[in-house]
């Protein structure tokens, strides 16, 4: 299986400037690591594994995605956190370590440079909830949003939709996924930073800050994002 994100692009640009073969890059370069699955844990939106690298264990967290125990996969960067609870699982992880996703070794041993534009759609894109929801008053539609992005940037705007996906927590945010049934260009989902909680499911209307090309780091990057948003009707 392969997982091909932002992050892996970036990977194997990084593999190719450095110029050096695959085999004990993590001596040679500790950015890059090697790892190995020992435990596969799934969630609605996140795959836990317990990864052995050099004999050392990790839990990592990574958008949902098929894998199993004894599979091989490459890394670079991540964003650790220590005492994360995860309430799904009511299990707190003294350490876990998020990334935006894992490389399979196929695409890095093989050294390949280039990836086939069919397989750039993640494993873990947000599928389209069949809904149609009526825009907030003195709101937009996610199609509008992302048919005018460039009006909208920086601009405070309210959406209305239904949350497909909300985890808590992550670097000091919650984040939450909305659909409205509307699409542009095939792009339906939207990401909302918040301090407020919510649950999957509910109907809610956001107000916050359309932010665009918003790069997080480790792998996160949102072309448009709400930031800082709140709940102002449900």
């Amino acid at each position: 299986m392969k997982l091909i994100t932002t992050a892996t692009l970036s990977f194997l640009f990084l593999l190719q400037v450095l110029g050096q073969p695959t085999k004990g890059m993590g001596a040679n370069h500790p950015d890059v690591h090697k790892i190995v699955v020992k435990e596969v844990i799934q969630t609605t939106s996140y795959t836990y594994v317990q990864a052995e690298e050099n004999g050392a264990l990790q839990w990592i967290a990574v958008p949902k995605m098929e894998a199993k125990v004894g599979d091989t996969y490459y890394y670079q960067g991540g964003m650790q956190m220590g005492e994360f609870k995860s309430k799904e699982l009511n299990r707190t992880f003294s350490s876990i370590l998020f990334l935006n996703g894992l490389v399979s070794p196929e695409i890095v041993e093989e050294g390949k440079t280039e990836v086939p534009v069919a397989s750039q759609k993640s494993k873990s894109a947000e599928e389209t909830v069949e809904i149609s929801i009526d825009p907030a008053k003195g709101g937009i539609t996610i199609a509008e949003l992302y048919s005018n992005r460039e009006k909208y940037a920086n601009k405070v705007v309210k959406i209305r939709g239904k949350v497909t996906r909300y985890n808590e927590k992550i670097m000091g945010k919650n984040w939450i996924h909305l659909q409205d049934g509307s699409a542009s260009q095939e792009k339906h989902d939207l990401t909302v930073t918040t301090q407020d909680m919510v649950k999957v499911g509910d109907v809610i209307t956001m107000e916050g800050m359309i932010v665009l090309d918003r790069d997080f780091g480790a792998g996160y990057f949102y072309s448009i994002i709400m930031e800082s948003g709140r709940v102002v009707a449900q």
